[in-house]
């Protein structure tokens, strides 16, 4: 009967975890900083009388 034993370290076992939640982290961040970006943009726009929409 073979017993297979799970040896492999803490760090192993939840790595694909943790670079998840940092891809998450820095995807977050990106969309956020994008997002105020194109608010400002719009916003300037708008200030100056050339409205868009």
């Amino acid at each position: 009967m073979n017993v297979v034993n799970d040896t492999r370290s803490s760090l192993e076992k939840y790595m694909p975890l943790l670079i998840g939640l940092l891809a998450a982290f820095l995807a977050g961040k990106v969309i956020k900083r994008t997002f105020w970006t194109v608010f400002a943009m719009y916003w300037a726009v708008h200030a100056s009388g050339m409205h868009l929409f």
